[in-house]
């Protein structure tokens, strides 16, 4: 570990679906001794009636209306992690936060140290993984059509990592091994 991790710092997990950032999450969360993991789709998911997913060509009412819920639950997402960060904890966030949203979501975050990760393994692991998980989270889309706005839209910032051939612990000792690359404040 290049830095350690300090008291209410934030750490930004993102990637495409089924890129390992739950699990990863959770094991940096785990192996930190203040820390809380904050999961982004709960914010989604608290949407009981009315929600709109975020679907290629849904149409522009469709698309405006997903847009205007994943931005509410991305600024909810961060003042959460702002509140625990104040608290005294150290925040591991998790979540889907790709191209134009990603600059926007790391300015709502206040809290500083703030560090991004991004996992992206190759299109052929995460059909890997989201063949073997209990869930699917791809609904319209494709891994690789997903994989493809993915890396063209989102911008290069923070720790890149291709896990395609990394575990999750692998995967936790590249984060902690790459802090320095991952923060994004200076």
């Amino acid at each position: 570990m290049t830095e350690p991790l300090h008291s209410a710092a934030v750490v930004v997990i993102t990637g495409i679906m089924a890129s390992g950032k739950s699990t990863v999450a959770q094991l940096l969360a785990e192996r930190l001794p203040r820390s809380v993991h904050v999961r982004g789709d709960v914010f989604r998911r608290m949407i009981v009636s009315g929600r709109q997913e975020v679907e290629p060509g849904a149409g522009p009412a469709a698309e405006a209306e997903a847009d205007a819920q994943l931005r509410l639950r991305y600024r909810l997402s961060a003042a959460t992690a702002d509140a625990y960060a104040d608290a005294g904890w150290t925040v591991v966030v998790q979540d889907v936060i790709l191209g134009e949203h990603l600059a926007e979501y790391l300015s709502a975050v206040r809290t500083r140290p703030l560090y991004l990760v991004v996992l992206a393994p190759g299109v052929e692991a995460v059909a890997a993984r989201e063949a073997g998980r209990g869930k699917s989270g791809y609904g319209a889309w494709s891994v690789g059509g997903l994989d493809g706005v993915f890396r063209a839209e989102t911008p290069r910032l923070g720790l890149w990592l291709d896990t395609s051939e990394l575990d999750a612990g692998q995967t936790v000792d590249a984060v902690l091994d790459g802090l320095d690359a991952a923060r994004i404040d200076g």
